[in-house]
């Protein structure tokens, strides 16, 4: 997949175009085009010049001034071409003040008028002229050049240039409103440290975080953001980690704390090891997810767009039929009915619609990553509003993971279990594994194997080594001694005979009390637990968080056998983990939700939304940002909508003139941006 940046794209409708065309062309097999971003990702066998080249070619067909350019290029504001388009705008301007105001024979008004119709209009009149000879009847350009020529043409010279004059105006004010709205969005998305101090010997050098790699040590100082993943091998101090999850509280870290790019050194220096490359890290992780979000179109966004094809195409047709119907049918004067015509021409354009949908969802998108919620698409992001059942994981989801030994048969025991868990990645086996303080000799450990739900087995010294659940035991025929404990037992048994356990706890988040009840109160019908814990650990958790129904003892495929019958019920499901083996069942989920802290990589990347904080009550807060997303994209259809339709009304009645028309077009256009920018406030 290419990703290129599209410099200049300003028009919503133009960028609805440009993906049409590009998808209907048969050499490229994915097609997105963010207006949002100005982002084109396309997938294609060409090599990178021949295909900017091409998509260059096929932008210039459909309008000038954009420029295609590989992701690592800077965009570069094109003034010379601003510049001019604005001083052309403002000649024209003094110009058809001239022919107003100035008292002056019929010719040489006349050519004034026209004089400053070129300077004002000239280049929407040819684009238009130029896109009637590619096939593209239907655009803004010949609805604005046809209804002020066709004023001219009725001898109103003053509304045909004003009508030009005001489009531009309202076109410049859109722009500077997009912009600006684009600039509040990527703002919330500046995370990235310019720069990493990379220790070489007793100096450092600065160097950009893209060069690091894993083993690297870095110096942070005080104020300076962390550039990459990374564990501390030396200092302490406090973190500001606003960015990544939208928490105000800093956190203390210290020495072999892991810390993620993106936060801000408070205090004092510390020294850094480099655990992941840049790609690899936080920081870049969270910026690739926003930025590709809005290649996952919602609903309401796919139908403007194709609301848009077939709107214009119709509305050109009605103004076709008032001018010509009412003089045939009636005698009526065919002069006033194809004024009446072209005014509904202008009050038509779609550029409302188109503009403000996917800015308000990219808004959206914006606004939930600075509160630590990533969401990849709108489409995740309306999905929110439709959520029936919420299914949780229960270790590191709505417990914390961060389990205590509160008991152990003996250190040999504690020694057999490291010996083993020091090759897995579940939190219980690392919490085995680092509390054993002593040197362990793993020489002689062979054919190490984990079994999904039970534990680990492998060959120690030539002897059978067995660690995990009390489901492991029984399967291998080791007795073992049943008792009952509100936390995970982990057996331990050595050549097929039993040599003790570790008890272990695991502390309930505090945000996950009372979530249940407030997930109900905001509309969600069933709260469901999907474990693979023992039933009493099980559920003494779901006792405390008052959940409908717990499921316990659950290996991965049992997890995806609840979920899928859930699903096959009818109901919309949202499923929340954190591990490896939850990834399936995230991706089968109407909305899988990830733990982004503490949470795997795998599972990370099966979700379709990740929670930075680790806080399942975080979703709350993103169906909270979903609704008012939607409300507020529903506010700007339906208000362009009305809008347009009454003076629609007007015009086809005779009561709007051109200068209300321009409103209905470009007026609409600005306050739906405006008001999609209201979704970027908390």
């Amino acid at each position: 997949m290419t990703e290129l940046q599209l410099d200049g794209l300003h028009c919503a409708n133009c960028a609805v175009k440009i993906e049409q065309v590009l998808k209907d062309n048969t050499r490229f097999s994915q097609v997105n085009l963010s207006f949002a971003t100005k982002k084109l990702h396309i997938e294609s066998s060409m090599d990178s010049q021949t295909l900017e080249n091409l998509i260059q070619t096929e932008i210039d067909k459909i309008e000038q001034g954009i420029t295609v350019k590989s992701e690592d290029e800077k965009e570069s504001l094109s003034l010379k071409d601003l510049s001019f388009k604005h001083i052309k705008t403002i000649l024209g301007s003094l110009i058809l003040s001239a022919a107003v105001f100035m008292n002056m024979p019929q010719n040489i008004q006349l050519t004034l008028y026209v004089t400053a119709y070129l300077f004002i209009g000239g280049g929407i009149a040819f684009r238009a002229v130029k896109n009637l000879f590619r096939g593209r009847l239907f655009d803004e350009y010949f609805l604005m050049t046809l209804a002020t020529l066709g004023a001219f043409a009725l001898g109103e010279y003053t509304e045909a240039v004003a009508v030009m004059l005001f489009y531009r105006i309202g076109e410049a004010f859109q722009e500077y409103a997009v912009d600006y709205s684009r600039r509040s969005i990527q703002s919330l998305l500046n995370i990235k440290a310019e720069f990493a101090n990379l220790l070489e010997g007793e100096s450092s050098r600065k160097v950009e975080p893209e060069i690091l790699r894993p083993g690297d040590l870095i110096l942070v100082r005080a104020g300076e953001k962390i550039p990459v993943d990374g564990r501390i091998v030396q200092g302490e101090t406090s973190l500001n980690q606003a960015a990544l999850t939208g928490e105000s509280f800093p956190r203390e870290v210290n020495n072999s704390d892991d810390v993620l790019s993106g936060c801000i050194n408070i205090s004092s220096p510390i020294t850094i090891e480099v655990t992941k490359s840049f790609e690899n890290s936080a920081v870049s992780r969270i910026l690739n997810m926003v930025e590709n979000a809005s290649g996952k179109k919602a609903p309401t966004e796919q139908f403007i767009t194709k609301f848009a094809r077939i709107y214009t195409p119709v509305i050109v047709i009605g103004a076709l039929l008032l001018a010509f119907l009412p003089p045939l049918l009636f005698q009526a004067d065919l002069r006033e009915w194809i004024s009446r015509s072209l005014i509904f021409l202008v009050i038509s354009c779609p550029c409302a619609l188109v503009l403000s949908v996917p800015l308000g969802f990219f808004g959206g998108l914006g606004s939930a990553s600075r509160r630590g919620i990533l969401i990849k698409g709108g489409n995740y992001l309306e999905a929110l509003n439709n959520i029936d059942v919420v299914i949780f994981d229960k270790t590191g989801t709505l417990t914390e993971g961060n389990f205590i030994i509160e008991k152990v048969t003996d250190r040999e025991t504690h020694m057999l279990a490291a010996l083993l868990e020091q090759q897995s990645t579940h939190p219980i086996a690392q919490s085995i594994s680092k509390a054993y303080d002593f040197d362990i000799d793993y020489s002689e450990l062979r054919e190490i194997s984990e079994i999904p739900g039970m534990g680990m087995t492998g060959v120690f010294r030539q002897k059978k080594l067995f660690v995990g659940n009390g489901r492991l035991m029984r399967n291998f025929k080791i007795d073992f001694p049943e008792e009952e404990y509100a936390g995970t037992i982990v057996h331990v048994a050595y050549d097929h005979a039993y040599r003790g356990s570790i008890h272990i706890t695991d502390e309930i988040k505090t945000s996950c009390l009372g979530l249940s009840e407030r997930l109900k109160s905001d509309g969600i019908e069933q709260i469901i637990m999907l474990t693979g814990d023992q039933s009493n650990i099980a559920q003494n958790v779901a006792g405390k968080l008052k959940i409908d129904d717990v499921y316990s003892e659950l290996l991965p495929e049992d997890k995806m056998d609840h979920l899928e019958r859930v699903i096959e019920s009818g109901k919309k499901v949202i499923f929340v983990g954190d591990g490896i083996n939850d990834a399936p069942v995230l991706m089968r989920a109407n909305i899988g939700i990830a733990m982004g802290g503490l949470g795997s990589d795998a599972a990370i990347e099966a979700s379709d939304i990740v929670l930075m904080t680790d806080d399942p009550s975080k979703l709350l807060d993103a169906r909270q940002i979903a609704r008012k997303t939607k409300r507020i994209v529903l506010q700007n259809i339906f208000f362009a909508l009305i809008i347009k339709g009454f003076f629609l009304t007007l015009g086809a009645l005779g009561y709007a003139n051109m200068y209300e028309a321009i409103f209905a077009d470009v007026g609409v256009a600005l306050l739906a941006v405006l008001n999609s920018m209201r979704i970027l406030k908390n």
